[in-house]
């Protein structure tokens, strides 16, 4: 098949979508499938050079994350026609009606992708935002789910949290799962053992203690806030470790977590790294003696499956929407998104044994080749696309 994904960008920052095409695409390379990616990019954007994705950039878009371009809509009439199907990579953003409206008027079948847009989460803290949503819902999304040959969920909890979030909802609801490729099993930079003193170049202020880590976005959802007020909690429960935040978030909303982590008088506990790629993030990862992610919504949660597969138990909020997997597979503690639940996370895994906490690694990597390996998962993924594929698209769909 030859694949074509569409997104907003291929920004690493934007985190799983982003990371999930990759894995995606290297799946399909493997597999013997041609892919292409479109996205709304400045063509000089840094990020594309050297990126191993063939990626038309169709940017600069308008209208900031929504990304009005009409650049889009001719390229889409001009190409799409070219490819077996296509996978829209989230919602709420022009790019895929665009993408509907092509693909329809091309008789070429396409997939979407919400990556956790639906969630209910979004409706109770942004209510403003959730009143525009809902009149772009009414007029314009809901066709894309109507329209879509499936709607691909990446874990029963999304796809529960999603049903009926908005009317009318009318979709060909699928579950695919979702994951990484190995990093242990084909390394790339940075994912071996590493050099002696690799930790303490990255992160100076270490000073050679032991450390929980935090690497995700930082932003409001994570729950960073919680994060730092359970430290204060948890004090003396860790006096001997520190904290390593990580992570690229807007300038404002980092310095007010910084802020508050001087407040609650964390300076000398708390390590904030900044934004880490490549080998300094798997670096900084495979030396945590755990991950933590307090977050109040997570759709997947790409460095959770990282931390996994490097043997690194996780701490998670159970609006971590895999954390039933991971609590089965006994790769981490789950409990809930408030300042409570993250202490008792904190103050569990501090109760448990030195060898509890070894054999918790082992499980924590069985439980990320169970569940999690894209080798695995992604099967059924491509099994979805060859069945949409062979789908005869309906001459009765009205594109507009």
């Amino acid at each position: 098949m030859k694949i074509l994904h569409v997104l907003r960008t291929v920004n690493p920052s934007w985190g799983g979508p982003v990371e999930g095409v990759k894995h995606l695409a290297a799946q399909a390379r493997l597999r013997g499938h041609r892919v292409q990616v479109a996205c709304l990019d400045h063509p000089e954007a840094p990020w594309l050079a050297g990126s191993c994705l063939d990626i038309e950039a169709l940017g600069p878009a308008r209208l900031g994350n929504f990304g009005f371009t009409r650049r889009l809509d001719s390229w889409l009439s001009a190409n799409i026609a070219n490819f077996d199907v296509v996978v829209v990579n989230g919602i709420w953003m022009y790019f895929s009606d665009a993408t509907r409206r092509a693909a329809t008027r091309a008789q070429v079948p396409y997939v979407v992708f919400p990556h956790g847009a639906l969630d209910p989460w979004f409706k109770r803290n942004y209510p403003l935002k959730q009143v525009k949503k809902t009149a772009y819902w009414t007029l314009v999304e809901h066709k894309v789910f109507r329209d879509a040959a499936a709607v691909m969920f990446t874990s029963t909890e999304e796809q529960r949290l999603s049903h009926g979030a908005f009317r009318p909802y009318v979709c060909n609801a699928r579950l695919t799962g979702y994951g990484i490729a190995d990093p242990l099993a084909r390394p790339t930079e940075g994912v071996g053992c590493g050099e002696p003193g690799e930790l303490q170049r990255i992160l100076p202020g270490l000073g050679g203690r032991r450390y929980l880590l935090f690497l995700a976005r930082i932003h409001q959802k994570k729950g960073v806030d919680l994060f730092l007020r359970a430290i204060d909690s948890m004090r003396n429960r860790y006096r001997d470790h520190a904290f390593v935040i990580a992570g690229p978030g807007s300038v404002r909303y980092v310095s007010q977590m910084k802020s508050l982590g001087s407040t609650l008088g964390l300076d000398d506990r708390v390590i904030w790294a900044g934004a880490l790629y490549g080998g300094a993030k798997w670096a900084v990862m495979r030396g945590a003696e755990a991950y933590v992610l307090p977050s109040h919504q997570e759709n997947f949660g790409i460095s959770v499956v990282e931390s996994l597969a490097c043997g690194v138990p996780v701490l998670i909020t159970n609006r971590v929407n895999i954390w039933s997997e991971i609590l089965a597979g006994d790769g981490g503690l789950v409990d809930e998104d408030d300042l409570s639940g993250i202490c008792r996370l904190l103050n569990r895994w501090s109760e448990l044994r030195p060898e509890e906490k070894k054999s918790m690694r082992d499980t924590a990597r069985w439980c990320f080749q169970k569940h999690f390996d894209i080798g695995k998962t992604s099967t059924r993924f491509f099994d979805l696309l060859m069945e949409a594929n062979h789908t005869e698209p309906s001459p009765s769909v009205n594109a507009f």
